[in-house]
């Protein structure tokens, strides 16, 4: 089964409350292309971090396999970045 390859169009609300420091991030840039931008590097730098061991985002020739077990727990922080907020 082949996945069609059309691009995916994105419209999402985010309130500071929802995710403060996600919305802190993406406020520091002017609406359109380059807040989109940072959205997309920080989607790219959280999958790597989920797919590789800390130390090896940033090298990724050197990692010698394409995921980790899911209990090294390496990706825990960012797996929980698009979670709802936490009710204290």
């Amino acid at each position: 089964m082949s996945i069609p390859l059309e691009p995916i169009r994105l419209v999402f609300e985010l309130e500071r409350a929802d995710n403060p420091r996600l919305y802190d991030e993406l406020i520091r840039f002017k609406k359109g292309t380059k807040r989109v931008n940072r959205l997309r590097t920080l989607a790219q730098e959280g999958l790597l971090a989920q797919h590789w061991p800390i130390g090896f985002a940033g090298h990724m020739a050197e990692a010698k396999s394409e995921t980790t077990p899911r209990d090294r727990g390496d990706a825990s922080i960012t797996n929980q970045v698009f979670d709802e907020p936490i009710t204290e």
